[in-house]
């Protein structure tokens, strides 16, 4: 029999501090050779404005074995009154190759997203980290807000946004269901940036956002919302006075326009590039190494983050018998 998971079934289940602990075991896994990861092949529909993202996997330790399809039509909301993201998720059992689940993967993609940012933060941010700068005020931006904050006691964040003020307000009221701080909104990017200790970006801008000047010493940075190579958030400052670790180099050399942009241009190199995620959790690169560095996590998104999170869903959904169970 096969669990079909409804996406309110996925939210019934799965927690953030769940989530961020899953990712740490998935790195884990990668960093030490115990995960199959092809690289996701993306494919366009030009005639209507779509992307779908085909992202299989396999943790050998955790046993999660299956493949995430994400689409991303920017057309769907005006002309059909759809979300822009839209996911499934298939697992198999690794042992039979039967399919175990079919579930929704929109909220599970937010959070997965979120998780992993957080999980950076756990390693790369200061520990005295209070401040937290957040922008963009989309569904992604709240599971990031979520996941800073199970990971560093922060004591104020700061939202910078382009959308309407209702817009702003309604989703620092939906954070105040999950986080206990101070919420406030800011007038200019230059300000919320210079009184952040981490800052993260969950945007959909194509040009940067931020300069490098901004920034102060000590700070993090979760960069997340670019993952096409001509996307960029940050600015070439930003990178260049940074420590950068990818979810993934090889991932980053395929997608993220925040590195590919200024490589081109001979402002910054890959060589400069100081580790992946799963080296800095498992030691074998350090982390962060003193309270002034600046620190850059970089994230395209990778499908062991999807298909680790979805076996956590299914063992949870079978334990507390929620979902449906169907035939093919």
């Amino acid at each position: 029999m096969t669990k079909l998971l409804s996406k309110n079934d996925v939210m019934k289940v799965l927690t953030m501090n769940d989530t961020i602990e899953i990712l740490e075991k998935a790195f884990t896994d990668l960093s030490n050779g115990k995960a199959v990861m092809p690289q996701r092949i993306p494919i366009t529909t030009p005639d209507h404005n779509g992307l779908a993202l085909f992202m299989p996997a396999y943790l050998k330790g955790i046993g999660a074995l299956g493949a995430k399809v994400v689409t991303v039509y920017k057309d769907n909301l005006p002309k059909y009154n759809l979300p822009t993201i839209l996911g499934t998720i298939i697992l198999l059992d690794e042992k039979t190759g039967a399919p175990i689940a079919l579930m929704d993967g929109g909220y599970l993609t937010a959070m997965r997203t979120g998780g992993v940012a957080g999980l950076a933060t756990k390693f790369l941010a200061r520990k005295n980290a209070k401040v937290h700068t957040l922008f963009g005020t989309g569904g992604m931006a709240r599971t990031h807000a979520w996941a800073v904050y199970c990971t560093r006691k922060i004591e104020k964040l700061i939202l910078f946004s382009l959308d309407p003020k209702e817009k702003q307000n309604a989703f620092k009221k939906s954070l105040q269901e999950i986080i206990s701080c101070e919420i406030v909104l800011a007038e200019n990017a230059d300000d919320a940036v210079s009184q952040a200790d981490i800052v993260t970006l969950i945007t959909s801008a194509k040009d940067p956002i931020i300069d490098g000047d901004w920034i102060k010493p000590g700070t993090h940075i979760n960069g997340v919302g670019s993952h096409a190579p001509a996307m960029r958030e940050l600015d070439s400052k930003t990178v260049v006075k940074s420590k950068v670790v990818c979810d993934l180099i090889d991932a980053c050399k395929a997608e993220a326009g925040d590195f590919i942009i200024p490589a081109a241009a001979g402002e910054w190199g890959w060589e400069k590039v100081h580790s992946s995620l799963g080296d800095v959790i498992t030691n074998k690169k350090a982390g962060r190494e003193s309270d002034n560095e600046i620190t850059l996590f970089k994230s395209v998104g990778l499908a062991i983050q999807d298909l680790s999170t979805a076996f956590h869903v299914y063992q949870k959904a079978v334990e507390m018998k929620v979902g449906m169970e169907f035939s093919f």
